[in-house]
């Protein structure tokens, strides 16, 4: 009998040893170890051994089928070493190699509006600088002077957090504007400042021209009292707007305003005809309101530490969906925020695009 199961052992192993593919060693497996194999047949034979060779005889049966076991796992260990080092070798890329164009992904239009407003702001001088999209009362409300009971509180239709059970003080919020990263450099940092704040901001708004989430690029400027004013705001508007629109001598006004954190405060309004449904930038005849500026509240100084008697600055604020919309003929903000790959391969850019850098570039 022992000459036996060495003789199934033998054949077993030359079968696991020629088997080349994962799926000839699991037809070796149930060939001998499944339920109708050759190894399983002997240990239904246990039942009708006689009772003193019954104990033998299955412990051979239990010494080959482990044996045979360790034979076939160490087999597949080999097998899927092999197959992985076969698929890394097929599947390896020249990374040296340039990509292919038409292999990349499309820039998102709201990606490109804020790299091309950043280029030509940082020929102005300005520094980049980002802030939390969760923020608190103060940072943007309070320190911007908004009275408690102002209404403007509630014309930014703010989306207030749930407060935690061992918060307190006034709930966290969503921030409506990316003026509270003003207010946290100016906390942070002395004079002089001249800093630009791309970002996400959020109210609960939604339509053809607003949605819930949308993006902001906040400017503004501090220094000594004398080193700049209100026509140093109006000639860095109107340089960035024709720059961004490479429209050399776009009509460009400003419009008195308020905001409770600029004061005099100015809506900036640009010229533009619509011919044959189209808007053509740059004409006489109509204005649209494209972004809000003014000098900053002296309480916002205040608020910040810094001495209104002694410093002075000038803040700007634009909506880049709106730029985004009226550079690239968008017709609805909406579809920026579907994920449809279609819209993206006709408005998108491509990744070797260089942001407009202004008139000229």
């Amino acid at each position: 009998m022992t000459q036996e199961f060495e003789k199934l052992k033998a054949e077993a192993d030359a079968a696991i040893a020629q088997a080349d593919s994962l799926n000839a060693l699991d037809a070796v497996r149930v060939a001998y170890l499944g339920k109708n194999g050759a190894v399983t047949g002997l240990l239904k034979q246990v039942g009708s051994l006689p009772a003193e060779e019954r104990k033998g005889f299955g412990e051979q049966v239990n010494i080959l089928r482990d044996a045979l076991s360790q034979a076939v796992s160490a087999k597949q260990t080999l097998l899927d070493q092999a197959a992985l080092a076969a698929r890394l070798s097929s599947e390896t890329i020249d990374i040296s190699l340039p990509p292919s164009v038409a292999s990349l992904g499309q820039i998102h239009p709201i990606t490109q509006t804020i790299d091309e407003i950043i280029a030509i702001f940082a020929q102005m001088g300005f520094a980049l600088q980002t802030g939390p999209e969760i923020e608190d009362d103060f940072h943007n409300f309070t320190a911007l002077n908004f009275a408690e009971d102002h209404p403007a509180r509630s014309m930014h239709d703010t989306f207030f957090l749930e407060k935690d059970s061992d918060e307190a003080g006034a709930p966290k919020l969503l921030r409506t504007h990316t003026s509270t990263v003003q207010i946290r450099a100016m906390l942070d940092k002395k004079p002089p400042l001249k800093i630009l704040v791309p970002g996400r901001v959020y109210r609960s708004e939604m339509d053809a021209t607003h949605t819930a989430m949308f993006h902001q690029v906040e400017g503004f400027v501090v220094d000594k009292i004398g080193a700049f004013h209100m026509g140093h705001l109006k000639g860095c508007l109107t340089d960035f707007i024709q720059a961004f629109f490479n429209v050399p001598h776009c009509p460009v006004r400003f419009r008195p305003s308020y905001f409770p954190f600029t004061e005099p405060s100015a809506e900036v309004d640009i010229g533009y005809a619509r011919r044959d449904g189209k808007i053509i930038l740059g004409e006489k005849g109509k204005w649209m309101e494209v972004l809000g500026c003014g000098m900053i509240h002296p309480n916002v100084l205040r608020n910040c530490g810094i001495d209104p008697n002694e410093y002075q600055g000038f803040a700007f604020g634009l909506g880049v969906e709106r730029f985004a919309m009226l550079k690239y003929g968008i017709p609805d903000l909406r579809d920026m925020f579907d994920g449809d790959l279609r819209w993206l391969k006709h408005y998108g850019f491509s990744v070797l695009d260089q942001p407009h850098r202004g008139l000229g570039a």
